[in-house]
């Protein structure tokens, strides 16, 4: 036997035009670079999926990425998506969203909700079936004591200054990963930070409570700056991609970018009034060491 060879015309003879398939992108001009489906993730404390969304003020949230009757959620905890934005209420359908702040869990402190104790534990035993699978590593803090300073010197998430804007990054400088799509279809694994490029500086600047008023009296901030780099630099940065990526302007983004603009009262845990330890390398004899940058 043998298959039937596929034939471009129909049966009256007539030729089939077949469209030619071609692959997705995203225009040059486009005003996102993220592709619906790139918003999608997992969450760095439990594993479980999660889809990354902007709110009115710009802020990213996460979300569960599955919808649940709403009355079955408490109206406080209601969340709707509209026009790809997430706002904190509930749009009159029986569906709502819900922010995966709630139900992670990572986190012992959470309010006690019954109506979400079912879904907190099925996350729950997912997680515990991922760390035994291996397929996710909880993270470690390392504990803070007077023999590791570095531990407590590096800010798990710093404050980088770049185009005159503050921002909190969501990890260490040297960990901030590339947000492009590769070949495969995978998110890029390259750092911001390679040994080609510039670094920026560690400093202290003032810090003020609002934007326009006047800094604290006494009230620093640290801060990675990289205002002294060329703006083509600081807008690679501020596209969160790698030096090979931002090269291709038709490559799309796979996630969504982890700034989020800085405010001094809501972030005020992630205030550091320190700069982090300089690592130093050896000098030649006779001459004193230098400090280098981190």
């Amino acid at each position: 036997m043998h298959s039937t060879p596929h034939s471009s015309r129909r049966c009256d003879g007539s030729p089939v035009h077949v469209r030619a398939r071609r692959s997705l992108r995203v225009s040059h001009d486009s005003a996102s670079r993220l592709l619906r489906c790139g918003q999608s993730g997992r969450c760095r404390d439990c594993g479980n999926r999660i889809e990354w969304y902007h709110r009115t003020n710009e802020r990213p949230i996460r979300l569960h990425p599955h919808e649940l009757p709403a009355e079955r959620v408490p109206a406080t905890c209601q969340w709707h998506v509209s026009c790809g934005v997430a706002h904190p209420a509930g749009d009159g359908s029986s569906w709502c969203r819900l922010p995966h702040a709630m139900l992670c869990p990572a986190r012992h402190a959470l309010p006690a909700v019954p109506e979400l104790t079912g879904l907190r534990r099925a996350l729950a035993v997912n997680t515990r079936r991922l760390i035994d699978s291996g397929a996710f590593v909880p993270p470690s803090t390392p504990p803070t004591t007077e023999a590791s300073p570095m531990a407590a010197c590096r800010p798990g998430r710093p404050v980088v200054q770049l185009l005159y804007i503050r921002y909190l990054a969501n990890r260490p400088v040297d960990e901030i990963q590339c947000v492009a799509q590769t070949r495969r279809r995978h998110r890029c694994t390259s750092p911001l930070i390679t040994p080609k490029t510039q670094p920026g500086v560690w400093t202290l600047v003032p810090l003020a409570t609002e934007p326009g008023q006047l800094p604290l009296p006494g009230a620093v901030l640290a801060v990675y700056s990289l205002t002294g780099l060329p703006y083509a630099e600081q807008l690679r940065w501020r596209a969160q991609r790698c030096p090979e990526h931002a090269d291709i302007p038709t490559a799309a983004d796979v996630a969504v970018t982890e700034w989020e603009p800085f405010d001094s009262l809501v972030h005020h845990e992630h205030i550091h009034t320190r700069l982090p330890t300089l690592t130093r390398r050896q000098a030649p004899a006779g001459r004193g060491r230098k400090a280098t940058q981190p």
